[in-house]
């Protein structure tokens, strides 16, 4: 059986590092570092967790099970299966990931060199949102070498300045790290394992994990187990690189207490890069960013623009298109701080469920794939993680809170995980148990003869 060689795989892995490593991911850890403080050691950790791991988990998972998110979904009920699976490309599309690029690339390659007259004023946003946008729109439209080219090259850049900048500021710290605030404090792995979701890799692990597969089959592996191998070798490279990222960050926003608190990750990173390479740094970091974002965001806009053109045919791939940018340019305007606290209660409400199905996929033969085990741990979570998102939203829902706080690690934000593994030896229990009709002999024959040879 032919093997992936050690230069596919790394190749390979790089690739999976590229669709993870977009421009947001950037912002993250230097927040996380800045609030953390002395923590944040423990806090990265928890962040890595969510992350790292968990894309890590997400793309092994795909593999494992053969087919993409709606598969995966599917085994819980075909309805959740279609469901799951929209909502999960409106996150990682027009509600949050798409015009998340948009306002890192504002942050980071304008605000920094507008004059101070201008940066309270929603004009500078709004028109850089509306060229960025427009930019994105016609490049989907025109898929070419250039946005691949592109993508090469700036990975490889972005990589170098925080290479740059770890060096520089491990070498000349910008200040000492300053003591820990808010949940920081008390519980910094849990708080940094939330701030892990924020990055959306655990869901969009589920779409780029057909990607890695294709690019796995497209170089003669066939056997499905040698697949699944190539798939975790492939995501461990690319897990490795994210991780010394996010800790390289991590660090710098650690030590950028002194330069006073900021509102999101992209002015810290801004901020700290001036400090380090002074004005010409800060112009480059920018336009690199703001490039990278670009190539993110007219990927995204043609995975969602091809996946929801294919089910909604009236609608042709242009204009779902034009539909995806002009939402966006208008989600993009609440301005990246505000876009990350709306996005805080979707990812409280449905990381919990990517994370359950992850973990269900790898113990799929071990529970038989038995329908009812999904179905019980997906239930027993959701009733804990929805409630969760309205709360984030500022939903009085004190009287079934006050339920729920005794359940274990609920104040620390994962209360939704011992419900979620009753609710799975709850569903076992239901199928092993239940009495079973036999199968009429004749019936059996015309069910094995209607499915495909393997």
């Amino acid at each position: 059986m032919k093997e992936l060689t050690k230069r596919e795989t790394i190749t390979i892995g790089l690739m999976l590092f590229a669709l993870f490593f977009g421009a947001g991911n950037m912002i993250f850890p230097p927040a996380l570092g800045q609030t953390a403080g002395t923590n944040v050691w423990i806090a990265m950790l928890g962040f890595i967790i969510t992350g790292v791991g968990l894309p890590l988990l997400g793309v092994v998972a795909v593999g494992l099970g053969g087919g993409g998110l709606s598969t995966l979904a599917g085994r819980v009920h075909p309805l959740f299966g279609v469901i799951f699976t929209v909502i999960v490309y409106l996150a990682i599309g027009p509600f949050l990931a798409i015009p998340r690029t948009g306002t890192v690339s504002f942050e980071m390659g304008v605000m920094p060199f507008l004059p101070e007259s201008l940066k309270g004023s929603w004009v500078p946003l709004f028109i850089s949102t509306l060229i960025y946008f427009a930019l994105t729109y016609w490049l989907s439209l025109h898929p070419s070498k250039l946005v691949d080219r592109i993508g090469k090259i700036l990975t490889p850049v972005l990589l170098l300045i925080i290479t740059m900048m770890f060096i520089q500021g491990f070498i000349h710290p910008i200040g000492e790290i300053g003591a820990p605030a808010g949940a920081y404090e008390a519980t910094p792995f849990f708080k940094g394992f939330l701030e892990g979701y924020l990055t959306l890799d655990a869901l969009a692990a589920m779409v780029f994990g057909i990607v890695v597969t294709a690019a796995i089959k497209e170089r003669g592996i066939a056997d499905r187990k040698h697949i699944s191998m190539a798939t975790v070798k492939a995501g461990i490279v690319a897990a490795i690189g994210l991780a010394l990222v996010y800790l390289a960050l991590g660090y710098l926003g650690a030590t950028s207490q002194v330069l006073g608190a900021s509102e999101n990750g992209g002015q810290i990173l801004s901020s700290v890069v001036k400090q380090l390479f002074g004005g010409a740094g800060a112009l480059l970091l920018g336009l690199a960013v703001t490039l990278a974002c670009i190539t993110t965001s007219v990927g995204l806009v043609t995975a969602c623009s091809r996946f929801f053109s294919e089910r909604f045919p009236a609608i042709s791939y242009r204009t779902m298109a034009a539909i995806l940018c002009v939402f966006s340019t208008a989600v993009a305007n609440v301005g990246l701080t505000q876009l990350i606290s709306l996005s805080v209660p979707v990812l409280v409400a449905i990381y919990p469920l990517a994370i359950v199905l992850m973990l269900l996929s790898f113990l799929h033969t071990a529970f038989k794939g038995y329908s009812s085990v999904y179905i019980g741990a997906i239930l027993a979570t959701a009733a804990v993680s929805l409630i969760d998102g309205l709360v984030q939203l500022g939903l009085p829902l004190d009287q079934i809170t006050s339920l729920y706080e005794n359940l274990p690690f609920y104040k620390e934000g994962i209360g939704w995980l011992l419900p979620a593994i009753a609710g799975g030896l709850l569903g076992y229990l239901w199928e092993s148990l239940r009495p079973r009709r036999p199968q009429p002999k004749q019936a059996y024959r015309e069910k094995t003869s209607s499915t495909p040879t393997q």
